[in-house]
């Protein structure tokens, strides 16, 4: 009986063992979206990575997908555990792919926020939003991934949703890019005018220093709040604390300080889901201007979608005041 019971005690034991082995061995993919060429992502938050296997004791792998549907569905089948993300994707990933956000930037100016632009070639005879309302159907748009906040979320609503202009059906051509691929297309005279936002732009300074000299801004949207970081819900605790203690501390000196200025940022602040509030706003704004003008709704039917979308923007609105 004595050895039986020492025999399942060292079974235990050994168990035991193994499982803290297994947890010293964790093993996490960081999704990153497609704002410009994997490469360049690479370059700029490659360091970032490493200084957090070394904090942490994990091995940090990273993940670029081709468009913003790709990391948002990787982290649905739990292909990433960890990403970067704008706004209106990591809405997505939260209602989609069990996400959840965590963090968000700082801005290298401070500011926990940046603008979506509307930008053109410096010799454009466009000057302004209104020369772009006036001569839409003459033009070409570069827009922006369909789950891109500040491409095509914000400029969707602020510059052309609240003008009464669809940027998908009331443009001569329309042509969706990523941040970079619409900026080096306005550089080449492909498109007439194209999305873009603060981040990018100062991005493509450094990357494209003589290329950036013939961008030229002609709209800038309300402030749109920080990018934000998500993450897995159903990542442990144990994990997830050291991921969040490790971001949040980062940038405390000079190293760790240019490393953040090379990927836009200052420093990285606690969130929460909290501040995805204003994109759902914005997401349900478009909606309900896209039934208002929807003439194949017979008049109940629009009635009854335009009362439900008002109950969830009044909602949401309490939710923001709360």
């Amino acid at each position: 009986m004595i050895r039986r019971h020492t025999l399942a005690l060292l079974t235990g034991l050994l168990g035991l063992v193994s499982t803290v082995a297994h947890a010293q061995t964790r093993e996490i993919s960081f999704g990153f979206i497609s704002t410009e060429s994997s490469g360049n992502l690479r370059t700029a938050w490659q360091p970032l990575l490493q200084d957090m296997e070394k904090a942490t004791g994990l091995t940090v792998k990273s993940f670029f997908a081709t468009d913003y549907a790709g990391i948002i569905e990787a982290m649905r089948f739990n292909k990433i555990q960890v990403a970067w993300m704008g706004n209106k994707s990591a809405m997505e990933a939260v209602d989609r792919s069990n996400g959840e956000v965590f963090a968000k930037t700082v801005g290298k100016d401070g500011t926990e926020g940046y603008y979506s632009l509307l930008i053109v070639h410096k010799d454009s005879p466009l000057k302004s939003l209104d020369d772009v309302l006036r001569q839409h159907a003459a033009l070409s748009l570069g827009f922006g991934d369909p789950n891109s906040t500040s491409g095509t979320a914000v400029p969707g609503l602020f510059a052309f949703g609240q003008n009464k202009l669809d940027p998908l059906r009331d443009f001569k051509r329309t042509i969706r890019a990523s941040h970079e691929a619409n900026l080096l297309a306005i550089v080449n005279r492909q498109v007439d005018v194209a999305t873009n936002n603060t981040e990018n732009t100062s991005r493509f300074e450094k990357t494209h220093p003589e290329e950036a000299k013939v961008v030229r801004e002609i709209w800038r949207s309300p402030l749109i709040p920080s990018d934000p970081l998500v993450w897995r819900k159903d990542l442990d605790a144990v994990t997830k604390k050291q991921i969040r203690d490790f971001l949040v501390a980062y940038g405390r000196d000079a190293r760790e300080k240019a490393i953040l200025a090379n990927i836009e940022y200052s420093a990285i602040r606690p969130s929460s889901d909290a501040q995805l509030v204003p994109i759902r706003q914005i997401e349900l704004a478009r909606e309900r201007a896209r039934v208002e003008t929807d003439s194949t709704l017979d008049a109940e039917e629009k009635t009854r979608k335009l009362k439900e979308l008002d109950s969830r923007l009044a909602e949401l609105s309490r939710a923001s005041q709360g």
